[in-house]
């Protein structure tokens, strides 16, 4: 009896302890929103667009390898459109592939929070991933404005990549653009032509970026290429996602 007594007590222990570890292990864990369009119309082309793949696989599983939890928000809640041409087979990545087969990513995309119910203290920094998508609705999303600055003004990091950079449009910070004075990338112009789209966004990344005071520089089309500036992480093109998700992810680990 005192065999199993003193067995017992070593098991509560050792549980208590193992309960405490995972408790301060989650605690220490970082967690980061992904904010994604929830639009679908490539303008009056009569063409689907939305959310560019490989631009949400890539720094989704770049940070979710190393232990980030992930959070994802659409402005109406659920699930948020695909780009089909970023489906297309000669769009495919390793980490696109994962995405395809990942069935429990697939099921929170399609039970995506809705962003007027998020909350910024919640989360250790915020991801947006491009496709033509964000450049219809995030770009004058009201509770996405208010969340990147309050991200901003709370000192924490907010990354952008290939069109996503477009919803700092009309965000600001202590009365100026955010934008303004900073070093930023996005999908060029140069880009936007190359695909035939100059004529069918309602306005050029690139042009707007710096019309709002940013200091904008670019690598070759398609090439990766990513700057960061302070708390401000933005790429050019979807080659450019795994860049800007390694430059977030040094920044969260530098906040201990």
């Amino acid at each position: 009896m005192k065999k199993i007594a003193l067995f017992t007590i070593i098991a509560l222990t050792a549980s208590g302890i193992s309960a405490t570890a995972q408790k301060q292990n989650k605690k220490g864990m970082k967690k980061v929103l992904f904010v994604v369009t929830s639009h679908d119309k490539l303008g009056n082309t009569g063409e689907k667009t939305g959310f560019w793949t490989e631009e949400f696989a890539a720094p989704y599983y770049a940070l979710a390898d190393k232990g980030v939890t992930i959070d994802i928000a659409t402005p109406l809640g659920g699930q948020p459109p695909i780009d089909p041409k970023s489906e297309d087979p000669s769009s495919a990545t390793a980490d696109t592939k994962r995405f395809d087969a990942d069935t429990a990513l697939l099921n929170q995309l399609k039970n995506a929070k809705k962003l007027s119910d998020v909350n910024q203290a919640d989360y250790d920094a915020v991801f947006y991933p491009g496709g033509h998508g964000p450049l219809w609705d995030l770009t004058e999303d009201k509770n996405s404005i208010a969340l990147i600055e309050s991200f901003y003004t709370n000192k924490k990091p907010v990354a952008f990549v290939c069109h996503a950079p477009a919803v700092l449009k009309s965000v600001k910070a202590n009365g100026e653009f955010l934008v303004k004075g900073k070093k930023v990338t996005g999908f060029s112009n140069t880009e936007e032509e190359a695909i035939g789209l100059t004529k069918v966004v309602p306005f050029l990344l690139e042009d707007v970026l710096q019309q709002n005071g940013a200091t904008y520089s670019k690598a070759a089309d398609w090439q990766p290429y990513a700057v960061e500036d302070g708390l401000l992480i933005t790429g050019q093109n979807p080659a450019s996602s795994k860049l800007v998700a390694e430059k977030l992810l040094a920044q969260l680990n530098s906040k201990k």
